[in-house]
């Protein structure tokens, strides 16, 4: 069975996630049966971690702020969390999967596709945010 998405349900989270007026710094996107439906969403990153199991493979929508005390900036990016227990054809199919996701995820920075824990910590998540968004005025602290 093709796989689908709840659009509406999917973009109100999403769009929670960019919204500046909202504490919401992350979205999951996972699956009920073959549909893709939001899965949670959060302020605190921990949170977002914590459904990324081992047997689970979701997409997440993450809002990381970067910057220093002069210049707070808030970049985002789509994680693809992919569990050491998810079968091979599940994994197979979370690439073209993704492109629903995609359809609604248009604004990000980075994306990242991950299956083990270690590579799901924030700082390596920001560091990496860092990299991708050219000039880095947290340069001249360190």
């Amino acid at each position: 069975m093709a796989t689908r998405i709840d659009k509406e349900a999917c973009r109100e989270a999403y769009n929670l996630v960019r919204d500046d007026n909202t504490d919401i710094n992350w979205a999951s996107f996972k699956y009920d049966g073959s549909t893709i439906v939001p899965g949670g969403q959060g302020i605190e990153y921990e949170e977002f971690k914590r459904q990324c199991t081992d047997d689970t493979r979701l997409f997440g929508f993450v809002r990381i702020t970067t910057g220093d005390a002069m210049s707070k900036r808030a970049k985002f990016t789509l994680i693809t969390w992919i569990g050491e227990n998810v079968s091979g054809l599940q994994r197979a199919k979370i690439s073209t999967d993704k492109t629903l996701v995609k359809d609604i995820v248009q604004n990000f920075a980075k994306e990242f596709m991950i299956s083990d824990v270690r590579e799901l910590e924030e700082d390596y998540i920001r560091d990496e945010l860092k990299k991708a968004g050219g000039a880095n005025y947290d340069a001249q602290t360190e």
